[in-house]
């Protein structure tokens, strides 16, 4: 698979150990990060985390380029070595769900083997690994198979509006994606993800008191009943397929017949077929009571991430490179999406899930498994030396 896998296969003992000589470092990189809050909606925090980031991966080699965002925060394009080849694309995002002012209720920490604090695990560990895997690289007398370009994005955990453009043309001239996302549960990798959908249905109706004068209204509640039954019966959980309504308001007063209610829904679907049909039917329904009005807006926030030839080709090649390390790597699907959702979509192979283990993301008790981080970081450093994106060696 190329001298710098055939190389660095054979040494990866030596790689694990210089990992394990570095791990402590690793750590308090991480709790540093972790230290440094930044949610989504705030640019100055944001901004400032996007100064540390450059200071650090420029201190290992890369070129980064700052790509403004008066939206929010900016987004950083790293680069590390040259070539004429696509890229191997790597994604990470450094802002969180948690606003300034959790770490007062969600206090860093280290226990035994886990470490703790808001935005952890999901996913500022990721963005040490990267750091380590390529100083790594260096470290063993080696460099990646092909150039590297990481993004660091600031608006993932609000569905990436002002990043997605950026993500799906630096995935349309890369031969592959790599997604450092957490694993699922069980350390497996990420071969789909659902795509996501976010909908919102206001019905119409006519207000009338509701003693005197009842057969003079229609009822915007009654119809957003009838309304949210025909949804739900869209869903199809065998093909994947299953819809939320996570909210609904409407009337005034108990005793006015109700002029307008909404609902959000949500919609989770493995195929762009499934969710073309639930998006075409949602856009079809039609009122079922007199006088009443029917509207729907939104769309598809993510599209699927499905289980592609290449998505696997991506997959067998980390198992084979896993095992040199001693791990068993399994694959699966998960209903939430990631950035990956995109880079799969415009057709660039993609591999996710390879974060550090833990768990409870965007849960208080968010947290790393710290025994997991170097091999993690082993797998990879390998991936970086080694990949063959089209299945060659």
């Amino acid at each position: 698979m190329g001298d710098g896998w055939e190389n660095l296969a054979k040494g990866s003992t030596a790689l694990v150990a210089h990992l394990e000589s570095r791990r402590g470092a690793m750590v308090d990189s991480i709790l540093e990060l972790v230290a440094h809050e930044s949610p989504s909606g705030d640019k100055p925090a944001l901004d400032a985390l996007a100064d540390r980031l450059t200071r650090r991966y420029e201190g290992c080699g890369a070129r980064v380029e700052r790509m403004v965002n008066v939206a929010g925060g900016d987004h950083l394009r790293v680069v590390w070595g040259e070539g004429p080849e696509p890229p191997i694309l790597v994604l990470c995002h450094f802002d969180t769900v948690w606003p300034v002012g959790t770490l007062a209720l969600m206090p860093i920490g280290v226990e035994g083997d886990r470490a703790h604090g808001p935005g952890i695990y999901d996913m500022k560990t990721s963005l040490v690994m990267i750091q380590a895997a390529i100083g790594a690289l260096a470290a063993m007398g080696t460099r990646p198979c092909r150039q590297v370009v990481l993004l660091a994005t600031s608006d993932e955990e609000i569905g990436s509006p002002t990043s997605r453009l950026l993500i799906e043309e630096e995935a349309k001239r890369s031969a592959c994606t790599l997604v450092l996302e957490p694993p699922l549960a069980d350390g497996r990798l990420k071969t789909s993800r659902k795509g996501i959908g976010q909908y919102t249905l206001r019905t119409r109706g006519r207000p009338a008191h509701a003693g005197v004068e009842p057969e003079k209204g229609a009822s915007a509640i009654l119809e957003i009943a009838h309304q949210i039954l025909g949804v739900m019966a869209l869903a199809k959980p065998e093909l994947g397929t299953t819809l939320n309504v996570g909210k609904v308001s409407g009337g005034t007063a108990a005793n006015v017949i109700a002029a307008e209610a909404t609902a959000t829904i949500d919609l989770r679907a493995s195929t762009l077929d499934e969710a073309a049909r639930v998006d075409a039917a949602l856009r079809a329904l039609k009122p079922v009571g007199r006088g009443t009005h029917v509207e729907i807006s939104g769309g598809l926030n993510r599209p699927p991430m499905e289980r592609t030839k290449g998505n696997l080709v991506l997959y067998e090649q980390a198992r084979v490179f896993g095992r040199q390390l001693g791990l068993t790597l399994g694959e699966g699907g998960t209903g939430g999406g990631s950035d990956g959702n995109f880079t799969s979509a415009v057709g660039c192979p993609t591999l996710d899930g390879l974060g550090c283990e833990g768990l409870g993301a965007h849960a208080p008790e968010e947290q790393i498994q710290i025994e997991s981080l170097v091999p993690r970081t082993a797998l990879l450093t390998l991936l970086l030396a080694g990949l063959f994106p089209d299945g060659a060696s």
